[in-house]
């Protein structure tokens, strides 16, 4: 009887735990939702489906964590992951409708692994509505969009890209992904700040390749991790903005350059909300996001290689604008890269396929009400674009490399059916500079260069692209 009464107490104490645990998990899985919840899992407390998600999927299709879940709820569903309560679309109507609530309903947000990554002293900026929103594209525009192609960009990308092509003749072989990224980062360094590859101390590409390959892993910050060396990547390049942002502002010699850095830093005179912290943060995040095409570059070789028949119309093509040349060495001007009709074909049709940015995140700032479902205020939202690149009502036989799929499309339809940048306000501002550089890439690659896959090419999806040990080629110069 006193043993008994002993363990009373203790079977009282493990009983309340259980009760509490089990409401807990019970709270976790049925969230509080004014209206009906989109259907779905919110997986394991804390971790939810993170696991899931950053799993691997060797397919140029859906990732698989969104396909299989698409195939079992619809394509509208719940999720959680790090614990942030998700809902995933990847239905084309409600994508458009959620870029048109920008800065209504919704705003754009990144989980929160991933804003740490862009955290300085503490603060991460990686929201921006109204006025720093405008701002930001008005200056990326500004030196990266249309008008800035037409007048002096052109001829320096066509520079850059035969420079990096010719020093790749002179290796066995290159691993492209690694190497498009280099050549994205080191190029794009150069305009922003006049950085300089060849006579910099700072190897800017191997800090942003770094960050690059940590930055979907599984954010676990202990030494040898991805992230950890993803987070220091971050750190040390920071501070070397952080130098150059200052060295620059004391040298007071920003009207004599002209370049991105020298209008952010006038503007600082101008502009209430940019001081040298967000001038910095500003460097950083468009730097990093001018690499995202490396993937579409990269896969351009796998679809090239297995498809002769493309490179030949390729080739023919520009040989045949070069004939029609008083000067074959001059460089390309914009009436050339708009004539360029199968070349933008096979970059719309690389941009389809590959899927650079896989989904976009946005966050609700009120519930949203659409298609009979609620979406709680302050729960994100990924948008899953490349449902619409691989929708078979849209495009038929949707995994083919099929380049003349575009041949009969107006411009209406393109930009409808194929949004490799987003849509809406948030549309990224460096799209044609994107579309632009990977033509111009083509042109260099075709009328001056041989090569051969030598090796690699299997495709990964953990959900960014890459190539498992990478895709190896060898390249020569045309006689």
């Amino acid at each position: 009887m006193e043993s008994q009464l002993m363990w009373t107490p203790g079977l009282a104490i493990v009983a309340v735990a259980v009760i509490c645990v089990t409401h807990l998990i019970y709270r976790w899985r049925n969230p509080k939702c004014n209206g009906v919840l989109p259907p779905g899992s919110m997986g394991f407390p804390l971790i939810g489906e993170t696991i899931q998600l950053i799993a691997p999927g060797y397919t140029l299709d859906l990732p698989p964590f969104i396909k299989k879940r698409v195939q079992r709820y619809g394509p509208i569903f719940r999720t959680s992951l790090l614990g942030r309560p998700i809902v995933v679309t990847a239905d084309p109507e409600i994508n458009n409708f959620i870029y048109q609530q920008e800065g209504r309903s919704v705003e754009l947000w990144y989980l929160d692994s991933i804003s740490k990554v862009f955290k300085q002293d503490g603060e991460a900026r990686t929201t921006a509505g109204g006025v720093i929103h405008k701002y930001l594209r008005s200056i990326t525009l500004n030196h990266f969009g249309s008008e800035s192609i037409k007048q002096k960009l052109l001829p320096d990308i066509q520079r850059y890209v035969n420079k990096v092509l010719h020093q790749w003749s002179k290796q066995p072989s290159v691993e492209v992904q690694r190497g498009t990224l280099a050549m994205l980062y080191d190029f794009n360094a150069e305009k922003m700040f006049g950085y300089d590859a060849e006579k910099s101390s700072e190897n800017i590409s191997d800090s942003l390749i770094t960050l690059a390959d940590g930055f979907m892993a599984f954010p676990l910050n202990i030494p040898g991790t991805k992230y950890h060396k993803c987070l220091k990547a971050q750190k040390k390049l920071v501070n070397m903005l952080k130098g150059l942002v200052k060295e620059r502002r004391q040298a007071n010699s920003t009207a004599a350059r002209g370049d991105f850095l020298d209008q952010a830093l006038r503007d600082i005179d101008n502009e209430q909300f940019l001081t040298e912290e967000f001038v910095v943060n500003l460097l950083f995040g468009i730097l990093f996001a001018s690499g995202s095409v490396s993937g579409s570059l990269t896969l351009m070789f796998k679809l090239l290689a297995d498809n002769p028949s493309v490179v030949r119309e390729l080739t023919a093509e520009h040989e045949a604008f070069l004939k029609q040349r008083e000067d074959p060495q001059s460089p390309i001007t914009w009436e050339e890269y708009k004539s360029m009709t199968f070349t933008i074909q096979v970059v719309n049709e690389t941009l389809r396929l590959s899927n650079a940015l896989p989904f976009l995140l946005r966050r609700t700032v009120k519930d949203v009400n659409i298609k009979g479902y609620t979406i709680p205020a302050g729960w994100t939202l990924m948008v899953a674009n490349s449902a619409l690149h691989l929708n078979p009502d849209t495009h038929k036989d949707p995994l083919a490399f099929n380049p003349w799929r575009w041949k009969e499309q107006d411009q209406y339809s393109i930009s409808k059916n194929l949004q490799p940048f987003g849509g809406g306000a948030r549309q990224c501002a460096g799209a044609d500079y994107s579309r632009v550089f990977m033509a111009i890439f083509l042109h260099t690659l075709v009328t001056k260069y041989r090569w051969t896959k030598v090796k690699g090419g299997e495709i990964c999806r953990s959900p960014i692209l890459k190539f498992g040990d990478g895709i190896h080629i060898s390249f020569s110069e045309k006689a």
